[in-house]
């Protein structure tokens, strides 16, 4: 973990923004290198006035968005039976399992096109869940947006983690867990509203 976080700085060192936009596309298709790293560790970086924090934040919001695409266009042409087949065999290369696979999957049937905003802020599907995207064939433009909102909100609470923790910017990592609980609380309370809503709309209209 040391050598990372010191690897990560290094490219940041080296490149700057580009290179915290460069790991944050990595980190969705290389799903070993987290953000909960590059994106505190981009945040120390701005503490230290070797960057400016805003636009650490919008470095890593671009580099997540166009990440997600080379997955959402794999969705687009494979199957889930393929797609779990290629995990079987290559995942181990990428730390993802067919059960990774199908665990990003029941959670786009099950809440639809808002787990892609929600979904991009959960360490363990948040680079997967463009695979369901792409296999629904959601449009381009509606998971481009979901995904930078989430992304940008994700990227904003690390960076500035980082930014406040300074040194200690690597123990942002250890918190990741329980804030993620609290973001599904939050995710599934705002679908029940939204339920909610069109439930009593409906009502509403029968009642008329």
């Amino acid at each position: 973990m040391e050598n990372l976080s010191e690897w990560i700085l290094a490219v940041m060192d080296k490149l700057g923004l580009i290179g915290v936009g460069l790991m944050m596309f990595l980190e969705n298709v290389f799903p070993p290198i987290p953000s909960e790293l590059i994106m505190p560790a981009a945040g120390f970086a701005a503490a230290m006035g070797q960057v400016n924090l805003f636009a650490v934040i919008i470095a890593g919001t671009i580099g997540s968005m166009i990440g997600a695409l080379p997955l959402y266009y794999i969705g687009t042409k494979l199957d889930e039976k393929r797609l779990r087949h290629l995990a079987d065999h290559y995942g181990q290369y990428f730390l993802i399992t067919a059960n990774d696979v199908s665990n990003a999957q029941k959670w786009f049937d099950r809440h639809g096109k808002s787990v892609i905003f929600f979904g991009r802020m959960i360490p363990a599907i948040r680079s997967l869940i463009s695979i369901p995207a792409g296999m629904a064939h959601m449009p381009l433009v509606p998971f481009l947006i979901l995904t930078g909102l989430g992304s940008l909100i994700w990227s904003a609470m690390l960076a500035y983690a980082g930014f406040v923790l300074g040194a200690n910017y690597h123990k942002v990592a250890n918190y990741v867990g329980a804030i993620s609980h609290y973001i599904v609380i939050g995710a599934g309370l705002v679908i029940l509203f939204i339920i909610y809503k069109r439930i009593k709309k409906v009502w509403g209209t029968h009642a008329k």
